[in-house]
């Protein structure tokens, strides 16, 4: 290796450094939405998948007992829901921000 090698090494260790800056910023900034049972259930999450808000609508608990089963559902879809958005949208961000890099086999 000689020292052109190095320094380009160095310049692209500094671009991944302020490329994962800028994801965990980005990964705080990004809001996701997501409900279950027709609006019954509502969460919101960020993109660290942090659950943010959970609303339950007060006739998703119905008259029965066994309606609590249904409700734990509905909030496990809701959250795995927000999960799955969560990571398409930061596969959305990381794409767009890789490009500009000009790494060898990432454009």
């Amino acid at each position: 290796m000689n020292f052109s090698d190095l320094t380009k090494m160095k310049d692209m260790m500094s671009q991944a450094k302020a490329v994962q800056e800028q994801m965990e910023q980005k990964l705080s900034s990004t809001i996701v939405e997501a409900e279950a049972g027709a609006g019954m259930v509502h969460v919101r999450m960020n993109g660290k998948k942090e659950l943010l808000t959970l609303v339950i609508e007060p006739t998703a608990m119905g008259s029965n007992a066994s309606d609590i089963e249904l409700l734990q559902d509905l909030i496990m879809a809701a959250v795995n829901e927000a999960g799955r958005r969560a990571d398409e949208a930061m596969k959305q961000s990381v794409a767009g921000m890789m490009g500009g890099l000009n790494l060898p086999g990432l454009s």
